[in-house]
């Protein structure tokens, strides 16, 4: 191994390494950001700068680029998620992960509490009370100091290894090391072997930023920040679980060689051992203590970061615990006090409709102010015409409203203690486009109702444009909402082709401080010409087509003349092409309109077929081969032998069967797929031997 010398020195400490092996140096830096990831994430206390720490990170990345033998599934640089499949293998739980009992009401936990007391024959006993997080339960396992799984609840009995994502979380520990002890934590060493439990959390800031990004695509908003970490958490793409900025808390410690007889004490440890747990956890004894926890966290939960819908209560003594013992669902030393959803009755005013993107209509309900959970709130949506309906709203209703996931604004009900015989009109769902005027349509299978005037109605036209110019789309980040508005309020766009005609003056309106602005958008719309095929297909906004069926497509028929011209039965044969999206894409290309946008476009210089580099890639190698992608790869990630795959016509699936013709197996696959691939015979091929087979294609 040859020699390197550290040009930063240990950052914030001053001194000068000595020359140095490579694979030193790289243990090194692994070792110093596990610690600065700690130091920002855990205890809020960033030892050296942005700058400083993006600089060892980029050392370590090319390092390990160039010695791919010292690879490390643990390392720092795998946080950013890129080894991840489309499906997850089924892992059976070596502890049951049994759900609490809930109550809603003092009473109940005076019963509880009552319970305990009989259960240990008045034995004294502690009670640790806990913040109960609003997320996906997890089950981290760890050996000698290294995480090597991670598995969500599922059924209790068994879930699902989503560890390749759970990587991407920089508050859970990759390996454990030496962390300054917080004040009270006992020290020492982890056990060989340990099991920690806590919860997946969506911080209330990314979900916002997720909900903004979600309506600005005109995508479904997630309720609350529990289902957007449980849908992030199982995305396919571990690099979008990185983008989405999920955090944790645990708060359970399970093993044969535990620190301490106390589960309290043994989260202080895990907490010395760099685990992130929560500071609000506390020890009591009596009944009284136990209320004042749950009063002062009732109010105090708002102020929290992340979501919190209850408060969990534990037998401290795991020789307590087990002497209680467990019901079939449930242990009988711990229950979960849930807090009541706030809600606050206000009068409906009146219901405005709203057009977006792809034409779907929305009602909003415009109503007298009211302040919920620390907001005024003035509108709620109403989803659609049905969910409108089973409401019965009439204007002038008092009407119950309330945050789902304390963020959404909802109307729950009307507030029938208001109800009288002189209610104002019953609000109907409008038949013509508040925007253009066209008469709405809906389609059987959905819900909404939308305006077909797709050419001519204003808010349609203004978020195609906004969709084009996107970050994911063409990336022209100069253009946003705003400067679209008065665009096209001054006639100087009406589709996304006027874009490329546009000039420095029209853009500054000939003001002089806004033309190193207009220069700079339009730079950055001559470099969209480059912005290559797939993300062009995606940018034109054809209903149903998202960045992955644009890719598929993309893919399938290699530019735009031959997609345009693709019949039914050629697109419903490629894989996950279904008829809702191929009947789409055929209605789209069938207009007119969008034949004269794609030609103007084309003249623009946009592209709009493959690369004969991307084209040069693929060959018939796989064609007609089943593969089932399993476990964790070295060399390339999941999604890039998906690609491959694709690339020499194979096809992709998540499950083994008698018709699979091969699996391409990396590192821990999963022990149900390896029983299931002997018992059928399928061939297990890892990753040099497929490297080989394409290499030998190449050749």
């Amino acid at each position: 191994m040859r020699p390197i010398i550290n040009p930063l020195g240990i950052r914030g400490h001053g001194r000068i390494h000595r020359t140095m092996t490579t694979e030193e140096r790289i243990l090194e830096l692994r070792q110093q950001l596990h610690q600065h990831n700690y130091n920002y994430y855990i205890l809020n206390q960033p030892t050296v700068s942005d700058q400083e720490f993006d600089a060892m990170m980029r050392e370590l990345q090319e390092l390990e680029v160039q010695h791919p033998e010292l690879a490390d599934p643990n390392s720092p640089t795998q946080r950013v998620g890129s080894d991840l499949a489309g499906e997850f293998e089924t892992v059976m739980h070596q502890r049951p992960m049994l759900s609490l009992a809930n109550t809603y009401n003092k009473e109940e936990v005076r019963a509880f509490y009552e319970r305990v007391r009989e259960g240990l024959s008045g034995e004294p006993f502690e009670i640790c009370c806990e913040l109960k997080f609003d997320g996906l339960s997890i089950s981290l396992h760890y050996e000698d100091g290294h995480l090597v799984r991670a598995v969500t609840r599922g059924n209790g009995v068994q879930g699902d290894d989503v560890t390749a994502n759970v990587r991407t979380i920089r508050s859970i520990p990759l390996q454990l090391h030496s962390v300054t002890v917080p004040s009270g934590s006992p020290e020492g060493t982890w056990p060989r072997q340990f099991e920690i439990r806590g919860e997946i959390l969506m911080p209330w800031t990314s979900f916002e930023a997720l909900n903004r990004e979600r309506e600005a695509r005109e995508e479904p908003l997630f309720a609350n920040p529990r289902n957007a970490a449980s849908g992030t958490l199982k995305s396919k793409q571990a690099s979008v679980v990185a983008e989405r900025k999920l955090d944790a808390y645990l708060y359970y410690l399970l093993g044969d060689e535990l620190p301490a007889e106390g589960h309290y004490e043994n989260m202080m440890a895990a907490r010395g051992w760099g685990f992130k747990v929560s500071d609000a956890m506390r020890k009591v004894q009596t009944l009284e203590e136990v209320f004042a926890f749950i009063d002062r966290w009732d109010v105090e939960r708002r102020n929290l970061p992340v979501a919190t819908d209850g408060i969990v209560l534990k037998v401290n003594s795991l020789r307590q615990q087990r002497a209680l013992g467990m019901t079939a669902k449930s242990p009988r030393w711990a229950i979960a006090y849930k807090f009541q959803a706030e809600q606050q009755s206000t009068v409906l005013r009146e219901v405005t409709f709203q057009v977006g993107r792809t034409g779907v209509v929305t009602p909003v309900a415009n109503m007298d102010p009211v302040q919920l959970s620390g907001t005024v709130v003035r509108r709620a949506t109403l989803h659609n015409a049905d969910f409108m309906a089973a409401l019965d709203l009439h204007v002038g209703d008092h009407v119950l409203v309330e945050k789902g996931g304390e963020i959404i604004p909802k109307i729950v009900a009307v507030d029938s203690a208001f109800i009288t015989p002189e209610r104002g009109p019953q609000v109907q769902f409008i038949q013509t486009c508040p925007e253009c005027g066209t008469p709405l349509v809906r389609d059987e299978e959905e819900a909404a109702w939308r305006c077909p005037n797709d050419t001519g109605c204003p808010p349609q036209i203004k978020g195609r444009i906004e969709h084009f110019v996107s970050r994911r789309a063409m990336n022209i980040d100069t253009l946003g909402p705003e400067t679209i508005d008065d665009l096209y309020a001054r006639g100087l766009i009406h589709n996304v082709a006027d874009l490329y005609d546009l000039t420095v003056d029209q853009l500054s309106g000939f003001n002089d401080t806004r033309i190193k602005s207009a220069r700079k958008t339009i730079q950055a719309i001559a470099d969209s010409r480059q912005v290559p095929f797939e993300r062009v297909l995606f940018a034109l906004g054809i209903r149903f087509v998202g960045e992955t069926v644009a890719k598929t497509l993309a893919r399938s028929f290699h530019d735009i003349d031959t997609l345009s011209r693709a019949t039914l039965e050629q697109m419903l044969a490629i894989n996950t092409i279904g008829q809702a999206i191929a009947e789409s894409v055929i209605r789209w290309f069938a207009d007119m309109d969008n034949i004269f946008l794609i030609e103007r476009l084309r003249s623009h210089g946009l592209q709009f077929a493959l690369s004969e580099e991307v084209l040069s890639a693929q060959s018939d190698r796989l064609a007609g081969k089943t593969i089932v992608i399993s476990g964790v790869f070295q060399h390339h990630s999941r999604d890039e032998y998906k690609a491959m795959i694709e690339q020499h016509g194979g096809k992709n699936t998540g499950s083994i069967s008698a018709k699979t013709s091969f699996i391409l197996a990396g590192d821990n696959m999963g022990p149900a797929k390896l029983e299931k691939a002997q018992k059928l015979g399928v061939t297990i091929m890892n990753e040099e031997e497929f490297l080989s087979l394409l290499a030998d294609n190449n050749e």
